[in-house]
């Protein structure tokens, strides 16, 4: 698991994800909330990646603090308000490649909308 960067407050929410699977957990907030997002195919699983160094031609996948999928490391990188969509003609071939591998990885068990849930503390 790495941890995302996340601002120092009184309230705040840590985001865990998986390595191998990418999945996310999001832990704390001003309630103590464990938040696990449900599974999404890779159509709808990534944002576009944004940084300087970017070719405009060429559509990336944003995977991970400073990098896409498919290995692109450029300081200050981030995700766009937008999604990152693979059936794409300008969408990377290799960030493609590594999204399907990164899908496979999700059991069938998990892909169920029940399957991840949140779960808040009582007091």
């Amino acid at each position: 698991m790495w941890r995302w960067p996340a601002l120092l407050t009184a309230r705040e929410e840590e985001t865990w994800s998986c390595s191998w699977c990418h999945a996310a957990t999001h832990v704390g907030g001003e309630w103590f909330e464990i938040s696990r997002p449900p599974y999404l195919p890779p159509e709808m699983r990534w944002e576009k990646a944004v940084a300087d160094g970017l070719p405009s031609d060429v559509s990336h996948a944003f995977g991970i603090v400073d990098g896409t999928l498919c290995g692109i490391q450029e300081a200050g990188m981030s995700p766009s308000d937008y999604g990152w969509l693979t059936q794409r003609e300008s969408a990377c071939a290799a960030c493609r490649k590594t999204a399907d591998a990164i899908d496979a990885r999700w059991p069938q068990a998990m892909r169920r909308e029940e399957a991840r849930v949140s779960v808040a503390r009582r007091l």
